[in-house]
């Protein structure tokens, strides 16, 4: 599957707290880009407020937002979790985690008035959390001798791409970085006219 050019994502932490019947909804929006760091963040956090009776949380990973997971943390099933996850999908984000720690005030609020406060206090803190775009790059190795380097530099030229030089062990070569949209065209380009196979070193994501 093709990823994007950009993602969307908050540029830094953030908190919000509502209430609803005497409970506190304190929700708590991090910037992850991992299933490990996710899974610290919410350790942490309940170590925070180990008081609180839930910790129900969702979190999307991954350029495409393909991975999303989430948690009711013992509340009625879909009323929490769920909702938390909708709303940073509504808002079009990926690599959030978002942990909505309630602490109850003694009045049942019933499957309506949980999903609507567990979705209130997610929309709340991505409401007032800062944005950024980032880019995804793909980034790939061609090892080749000096002399032939600039047909290969003259090909990413023509498509505007960023190269820099390097060297593994007596081999020396080119590393760029390409979009996702422009991967396959810059691929099949380098392979017709050098003969050679560029090697993928890494995703920034």
């Amino acid at each position: 599957m093709l990823l994007p050019d950009y993602y969307s994502t908050i540029a830094s932490n953030q908190s919000a707290e509502i209430k609803e019947k005497s409970s506190r909804f304190i929700a708590f929006a991090f910037l992850v880009t991992s299933d490990e760091q996710a899974k610290k963040q919410l350790a942490d956090l309940k170590k925070e407020h180990h008081a609180a009776a839930h910790h129900c949380w969702a979190y999307v990973l991954e350029a495409d937002a393909s991975l999303q997971k989430s948690s009711d943390d013992r509340e009625p099933s879909g009323t929490a979790g769920k909702p938390i996850l909708r709303a940073i999908l509504s808002a079009g984000l990926t690599n959030v985690l978002i942990v909505v720690v309630r602490y109850f005030g003694g009045k049942l609020l019933g499957v309506p008035g949980l999903i609507a406060a567990y979705g209130k206090a997610a929309d709340t803190v991505l409401l007032n959390a800062p944005k950024k775009q980032k880019q995804v790059r793909h980034i790939y190795e061609v090892l080749m001798p000096y002399e032939h380097q600039h047909q290969l530099i003259r090909l990413l030229k023509q498509d505007e791409l960023k190269f820099y030089p390097t060297i593994q062990g007596d081999q020396e070569g080119i590393i760029f970085e390409v979009s996702p949209s422009k991967r396959d065209k810059i691929l099949e380009k380098i392979q017709d006219n050098l003969l050679v196979e560029p090697k993928n070193i890494a995703n920034e994501k």
